[in-house]
C-alpha cells in the first residue's frame, strides 16, 4: 500500500514531466541495468510468485467454506429455503476433493499438497461424509496453508523490494558518477549559459525521482497490474456473470482516480511554485541578514515571508483536499461493488437457483468478495505511482540529454602532450566571441617572453578576462592563434597544458577541508614539508600558525572564518606549490588591512619572479613592476608599454589612472604613482577597473 495520505500526497506532488523520446530513454536505462540482469530476472520471478499468493488466498478461503463449513451446517439449516441446493452447490464447487476434475494448475497443486499431508477432504457424491473431527482437522490444515501463503507473500514482497533497491541504488551510483565526471569535462561556456541550480537538480532531484521509481513505484505498478489481470482472469473463469457484477464499479473508480489525480497534480504544481517562493524569500533573508539588520528591515522581511508562507499554505490545503477525497471515493465505490456481490449472491443462494447457468455457493460468494477487496487496492496505487514513473522517465531523459552534451573544448585527434613550457606566449591576431556576431576580442596581438609579467588593464567588458581564459583553453579562439613556445594550444592535450599553468582568481575558493589540504590542492602528491614551504613563500605561515590546529585546522564553507586577505594568501600558496611555468593572476579588488596588503604584495612579487605571468591588475605596484602593460578597450589593445611610458603619453591609460588616484598620485612624470604611507611605505593603491 501507499502508506497513507502522506505518501500519496508526495507522489502526486511531483510535476509530471513530459517525455519526448520514450524508446531511447528506456534503452539508455536498460544499458545501466544490464549488469544486474540476473537480479532483475529473479525479481520478475518473485513478482509472479508473490502475486500468485495474493490471488490464491481468496480461493482457499472459499474452499474452507464450501468443503468444510457448509456441509457441517446442512442439518442445522435444513429448514431454511434453498439449504439443500446450497449444500449441493458447495459440494459441486469443492475442487479440493481429489475426484473433482480440474484443469487449473493451482487447484491441482493444492490437491497434491493436501493428499501428501493426508488432510481429510470430502469426496464426490458425499458417499462417506466427513466426521466433525475430520472436518475440523481439514479446516485446520487449510488455515495453516493460508497462513503459509500470507507469510510467504510477505517475505517475497520484502525480498522483492530489497533486491530492486539493491540493483537500483547501484544504477543510481553509476548515473551520479557519470554525471559528476561529465560536469568536469564540460566547457566553461556551458556553465556560463546554465544555472548551477539546474545542474545540481539533475544530480540530486532527478536521480532521486528515478530512485523512488526504481525502488518502489516500478515494482508496485507491475505487481499491481499483474494482480488486476490475474484476479480478473480468475473471476471470469469462476463465473462470467458474477465477474461482470463484481467489476461494475471499476469504470467509475478509474474515472474518479483520473479526475482527482489530475486536479491534485495541478494544485501541487502551484504548491511547488509557492514553496519555491518561500525558499527564495528565506534564502535571500538569511544571505542578506547583515544588510537586513543594518537597514532595520527585519519587520518588512518578516511580513513578506508571512505572505509567501500563507500562499504556500493555501495552495497545499487545496491540493491535500483532492488527495484526501480520492481515498474515500474509491472506498465508497469499492463498498458498492461488495454490496452488489453480497446481494446478488445472497438472492441466488436463497432462491436455490443459478446465476445465468453458474452454480453459486456460499464459498463462491466469499471468494468473489475477497477478489473485489483485493481488486480495489491496486487501482489507486497504480494511478498515483504511474505519474511517478513518468517523472522518472522524464528525469532520466533530462540526465541523458545532459550526458549527451558535447564539450566545446576537447583534445583534437592526434593531440600531443605539451612539452616542458619555457614561457614564451604569443597572441597572433586573436579574435574571440562568446556568442555569434558579438565579438569580444578583435584582432589582439602581443608577445610575452619567458619570465615577463604582462599587466592587463581596462574598463569593464574590455576583454581582460577573455584573454586569460584563452591561454589554458577554457575557451577557443574564433580566429588567429594562441601559442606557447611556438606551439598552438589547440594542438596539445588539455591535461598537459593546464598542468603547467597556475591560476589565482580574484574570487578565492577554499574547500571545507583543512588548511593543509586546501594548499595541497595545487599539487596533490606534495609532501607536508612542501606545503609548509609554499605557505612560507606566500607569507601565509604567520596566520596559519595562530589557528587552533595550525595546518590541520578545518576551514568552513568557502573559507569562512578567514579574512579576505588570508584567503588570498592561501590561494597564492596553492599556486606556489603547483610551481607553474605560466601564472595567471586576477588580482582581488577588495580592501585589506595595510599589513596584510604588504604581505600579499611581497608574496605576489616572489610568486611572479621567474614565471611568465598575466595579471588583470588592480594594484598600482603590480602595474609599475610589469614588463608590459596592455590597455584594452572594446576588445582591442589601444595602448601598450611600461607604466611610466603610458603615463607620459597622456592617453586613455593616463585618464583611467588619474580618475582613480587624483590627489594621491604624483603628476605624470613622478614615477612612484602614490604617496608614501606610514614609515614611508606606499599602501599600494588599486586601479579599480573590474575584470572584463
Amino acid at each position: 500500500m501507499l502508506g497513507g495520505h502522506g505518501a500519496m500526497r508526495d507522489m502526486m506532488g511531483r510535476d509530471r514531466l513530459q517525455t519526448r523520446d520514450l524508446g531511447n530513454t528506456l534503452a539508455r536505462f536498460a544499458q545501466y541495468f544490464r549488469p544486474y540482469w540476473p537480479v532483475l530476472l529473479l525479481v520478475a520471478v518473485v513478482v509472479i510468485v508473490s502475486t500468485w499468493t495474493q490471488v490464491t488466498a481468496p480461493d482457499l478461503t472459499g474452499q474452507a467454506v464450501d468443503c468444510y463449513l457448509t456441509p457441517s451446517t446442512t442439518g442445522a439449516l435444513a429448514s431454511f429455503p434453498g439449504a439443500e441446493q446450497a449444500s449441493a452447490a458447495a459440494q459441486s464447487n469443492c475442487w479440493l476433493a481429489g475426484s473433482n476434475e480440474t484443469s487449473d494448475l493451482t487447484h491441482r497443486f493444492f490437491q497434491i499438497v493436501i493428499s501428501a499431508l493426508n488432510i481429510p477432504v470430502p469426496r464426490a457424491g458425499n458417499a462417506s461424509p466427513l466426521s466433525n473431527a475430520e472436518r475440523l482437522a481439514g479446516l485446520g490444515g487449510l488455515v495453516l496453508m493460508l497462513v503459509a501463503l500470507y507469510v510467504a507473500g510477505a517475505l517475497l514482497n520484502g525480498f522483492m523490494f530489497y533486491a530492486m533497491t539493491w540493483a537500483g541504488q547501484r544504477v543510481l551510483r553509476a548515473m551520479r558518477t557519470d554525471l559528476f565526471k561529465h560536469f568536469h569535462r564540460l566547457s566553461m561556456s556551458y556553465y556560463a549559459e546554465h544555472e548551477a541550480g539546474d545542474l545540481m537538480s539533475r544530480i540530486t532531484n532527478d536521480t532521486e525521482t528515478i530512485g523512488q521509481a526504481v525502488n518502489f513505484a516500478l515494482i508496485s505498478v507491475i505487481s499491481g497490474a499483474l494482480l488486476l489481470v490475474w484476479i480478473s482472469y480468475n473471476m471470469l473463469v469462476r463465473s462470467v456473470p458474477f465477474a461482470l457484477i463484481s467489476l461494475v464499479a471499476v469504470p467509475a473508480m478509474i474515472a474518479a482516480t483520473w479526475w482527482f489525480s489530475s486536479q491534485a497534480r495541478k494544485a501541487f504544481r502551484k504548491a511547488r511554485q509557492e514553496i519555491g517562493n518561500v525558499n527564495a524569500e528565506l534564502q535571500e533573508s538569511i544571505a542578506a541578514v547583515r544588510e537586513v539588520q543594518a537597514f532595520n528591515r527585519a519587520e518588512e522581511n518578516i511580513e513578506n515571508f508571512k505572505v509567501a508562507n500563507a500562499a504556500n499554505r493555501d495552495a497545499n490545503i487545496k491540493a491535500v483536499s483532492y488527495t484526501a477525497a480520492l481515498n474515500p471515493t474509491l472506498e465508497a465505490l469499492g463498498y458498492l461493488a461488495l454490496a452488489l456481490v453480497t446481494v446478488t449472491g445472497g438472492l441466488v443462494l436463497l432462491s436455490g437457483g443459478t446465476l445465468f447457468g453458474t452454480t453459486v455457493s456460499l464459498g463462491l460468494v466469499i471468494t468473489f468478495l475477497s477478489y473485489v477487496q483485493r481488486f480495489n487496492q491496486p487501482i489507486q496505487q497504480i494511478s498515483v505511482l504511474w505519474s511517478n514513473l513518468q517523472n522518472a522517465i522524464a528525469g532520466g531523459e533530462r540526465i541523458f540529454n545532459l550526458l549527451d552534451v558535447k564539450p566545446d573544448i576537447v583534445d583534437k585527434p592526434g593531440a600531443r602532450p605539451m612539452p616542458q613550457i619555457k614561457g614564451a606566449v604569443s597572441f597572433e591576431n586573436v579574435r574571440a566571441a562568446y556568442k555569434k556576431d558579438e565579438p569580444v576580442l578583435k584582432g589582439i596581438s602581443f608577445r610575452a617572453e619567458p619570465g615577463q609579467t604582462i599587466a592587463i588593464v581596462g574598463p569593464t567588458g574590455a576583454g581582460k578576462t577573455t584573454i586569460i581564459n584563452l591561454i589554458p583553453r577554457f575557451y577557443d579562439v574564433t580566429g588567429g592563434a594562441v601559442t606557447i613556445d611556438g606551439i598552438d594550444v589547440r594542438d596539445v592535450t588539455l591535461e598537459s597544458l593546464r598542468s603547467q599553468i597556475g591560476i589565482v582568481l580574484q574570487d578565492t575558493f577554499l574547500f571545507s577541508a583543512s588548511v593543509m589540504e586546501n594548499i595541497r590542492y595545487g599539487r596533490p602528491e606534495a609532501t607536508d614539508e612542501e606545503v609548509i614551504a609554499a605557505a612560507k613563500l606566500a607569507r601565509a605561515d604567520t596566520f596559519i600558525e595562530r589557528l587552533p590546529d595550525q595546518y590541520n585546522t578545518v576551514l568552513g564553507e568557502r573559507g569562512s572564518g578567514l579574512s579576505q586577505g588570508q584567503r588570498q594568501l592561501l590561494s597564492i600558496a596553492r599556486a606556489a606549490l603547483a610551481n607553474p611555468r605560466i601564472l595567471i593572476l586576477d588580482e582581488a579588488t577588495s580592501s585589506v588591512d595595510t599589513r596584510t596588503e604588504r604581505l600579499i604584495q611581497k608574496a605576489l612579487e616572489d610568486l611572479l619572479r621567474g614565471r611568465t605571468s598575466f595579471v588583470i591588475a588592480h594594484r598600482l605596484s603590480t602595474i609599475r613592476n610589469a614588463d608590459q602593460v596592455l590597455v584594452l578597450k572594446d576588445g582591442e589593445i589601444i595602448e601598450r608599454g611600461k607604466h611610466d611610458e603610458l603615463l607620459a603619453a597622456r592617453g586613455f591609460y593616463y585618464t583611467l589612472y588619474m580618475s582613480q588616484f587624483q590627489g594621491q598620485a604624483a603628476p605624470a612624470g613622478a614615477g612612484n604613482g602614490a604617496r608614501p604611507g606610514p614609515n614611508g611605505v606606499a599602501p599600494a593603491p588599486r586601479l579599480q577597473a573590474s575584470a572584463g
